[in-house]
């Protein structure tokens, strides 16, 4: 049945078919082998139970929450703000695009989100500054991977909605990681910075600039502070958090930039509600997959056949990278995600993994996948509002890749780097 549902699947994908109809197409095909036409139903009821689970209200928030920022003009605040710290350093430029990625993931937890917004800023900068446009392509989609790491993220939200995971703890173990990550692509630039003779954005630091970028800056950096001191300090949820996070945003926009207008809204709410769908789409088609496998029983031979060979949780982990990394190269992260989360949490748990050490690891093992040819969205985002073609991307990200994978390496092996901050908070 696997075999058929599979060939099923590519064959769907290689058609054209959106991908949620695929994945349908594909339980439905699995369903039809078992013979059984009364448990058709089934693929009604886990698609709904797929997208009904609380915790996954938090994610049309969190997307909100960027659009607002984007339409009321906080965006370019936070932009002048990274520039008037590292703006006069060799390569400035390229400083203040991971700077800035870094305070954009304190906001809506979306990669694509981040590649879009910041790209669309610093990639026309970086090209009228003289950098090359495949490496600035590439530095803009490299630093969008801290987005889903340091909290909120969404690929946390599901992972801890399918694992009964504390969302809470599993943004609070990103913190450290996400840094790590950050200071990875910052010391990479700063090599390239040298090796291509990148010019200089500022002459040199002003605290005056500084200091009337941080007062225009404020309020943008309150609102990552409100979603992550709210979950910190156990005054809200993920959820309300993103929800109070939407409206003080609205508010600001509104009273305080005075750049938000009904038609910022209307454009705020319209791309919160498309990209809401097709994330919901994706994870009832992925959720009905997910229920056949376990009813086949694949969850349940996975941990035995794999602690066959090894019962280190540092191999376990290892072994589950890879196979998400290559599968990840040829398929929506949302959908690998939700399909291999029910399959390796099981394995993971058994070989004495901790549940957060495991969600990051899988998080960012979904989020390089977003930077990994042929699939990573986040490539044919930076590639289209940058104007460099696919070619050039494909060739240029590689070194990026290498550097999250480096990164992934030490988290894996030092599970610390994910536990400390977590654990010390008491989750």
């Amino acid at each position: 049945m696997i075999l058929i549902s599979l060939g099923v699947f590519f064959l769907m994908l290689l058609a054209g078919f959106p991908l949620f109809i695929t994945m349908l197409g594909t339980a439905l095909t699995g369903f039809l082998y078992l013979g059984d036409m009364g448990q058709l139903r089934i693929i009604v009821q886990q698609f709904y139970g797929g997208v009904s689970p609380f915790a996954l209200l938090a994610i049309p928030y969190f997307i909100l929450v960027g659009e607002l920022m984007n339409s009321s003009g906080m965006s370019i605040r936070l932009l002048r703000f990274a520039e008037s710290l590292v703006g006069h350093t060799k390569g400035g430029l390229g400083y203040i695009t991971v700077v800035t990625s870094i305070i954009f993931s304190g906001i809506n937890g979306s990669a694509s989100a981040d590649a879009s917004a910041v790209g669309s800023i610093m990639l026309p900068a970086m090209k009228k500054g003289g950098y090359p446009d495949s490496y600035a392509a590439g530095l803009v989609a490299g630093s969008s991977l801290i987005g889903p790491i340091i909290p909120p993220s969404i690929f946390m939200i599901l992972l801890g909605a399918m694992t009964a995971t504390d969302v809470g703890g599993l943004f609070m173990a990103g913190v450290i990681p996400g840094l790590l990550l950050g200071l990875a692509f910052i010391v990479m630039h700063r090599i390239s910075a040298v090796k291509l003779n990148l010019p200089v954005a500022n002459t040199a630091f002003s605290f005056k600039k500084f200091l009337s970028a941080t007062v225009g800056a404020t309020p943008a950096l309150i609102a990552p502070g409100i979603i992550i001191g709210g979950i910190l300090f156990g005054f809200m949820t993920p959820t309300e958090s993103g929800a109070v996070a939407s409206l003080y945003v609205l508010v600001v926009g509104l009273f305080w930039t005075r750049e938000l207008n009904m038609g910022g809204i209307w454009i705020a709410l319209s791309n919160t509600v498309r990209l809401t769908s097709v994330i919901f789409l994706i994870i009832g088609g992925a959720t009905v997959i997910g229920w056949l496998l376990t009813y086949e029983q694949v969850t349940q031979t996975m941990a035995p056949l794999i602690m066959q060979y090894t019962s280190s949780p540092t191999q376990v982990l290892l072994l589950i990278s890879l196979i998400t990394f290559l599968i990840g190269m040829f398929m929506e992260e949302i959908a690998v995600l939700v399909l291999l989360t029910p399959v390796f949490y099981p394995l993971a748990i058994t070989a004495g993994i901790d549940p957060l050490h495991f969600g990051i690891v899988m998080t960012l093992n979904i989020t390089i996948a977003l930077i990994t040819p042929p699939m990573g969205g986040c490539i044919y985002i930076v590639s289209s509002i940058g104007g460099v073609s696919l070619e050039k991307m494909f060739k240029t990200i590689w070194p990026f890749v290498l550097v999250a994978l480096v990164c992934q390496l030490f988290i894996i092996t030092i599970p610390g780097i994910s536990l400390w901050f977590p654990h010390l908070l008491g989750y």
